[in-house]
């Protein structure tokens, strides 16, 4: 063997001893020891709690809905809304479809009287001021050539009764020959 040889051997034995296991036997004795003394600590699970059932009893109990018991204790108790619609009355056959599904595609007078020519899907129909239409107790207000005026009334978030006034617009038809 040459010296170089000689060299290279004994720097790679030097290196192989430099992987060898110095430190990694004492720490894995410590974490095994440490393992060993740790015992954890689980507080034990408390005792499920016994579920009674309520029973309501609709005859004697108050309307667990009723706004005044929603309102709170101390809370002014709020009088029957005078803008309330009749809620009894018949509901005519246009009170079936919300508003937002009505066309009005056009306007005619008869006998005095303007009709607003409004399309629901595939079906045109006549309504004119006082009918009622769409599904929040809407009565049409008037009728103009471009536009049906609706005074609707909604329940506002604390139950009162509002009015509303909406609109249909008439709608040109974007085909030729329509």
């Amino acid at each position: 063997m040459t010296k170089t040889n000689t060299a290279v051997l004994a720097l790679a034995a030097l290196l192989l001893a430099g992987c060898g296991d110095s430190d990694v036997r004492e720490v894995r004795t410590w974490m095994e020891e440490t393992k060993a003394q740790t015992k954890p600590a689980v507080k034990p699970l408390p005792a499920p709690k016994v579920f009674v059932p309520y029973a309501y009893d609709q005859a004697r109990a108050t309307d667990p809905f009723n706004a005044a018991k929603l309102a709170g204790p101390g809370a002014p108790v709020a009088q029957p809304n005078a803008a309330q619609p009749d809620l009894n009355r018949p509901r005519e056959a246009l009170e079936d479809f919300p508003l937002d599904t009505m066309r009005m595609v056009g306007m005619m007078q008869k006998g005095g009287v303007s009709f607003a020519l409004v399309q629901i899907e595939r079906s045109v129909y006549r309504v004119r001021a006082g009918q009622r239409l769409g599904q929040n107790f809407g009565q049409v207000t008037r009728v103009t050539p471009v536009t049906v005026e609706i005074r609707e009334m909604v329940q506002d978030a604390g139950g009162d009764w509002v009015e509303r006034i909406s609109k249909l617009e008439l709608q040109e038809s974007k085909e030729i020959g329509q």
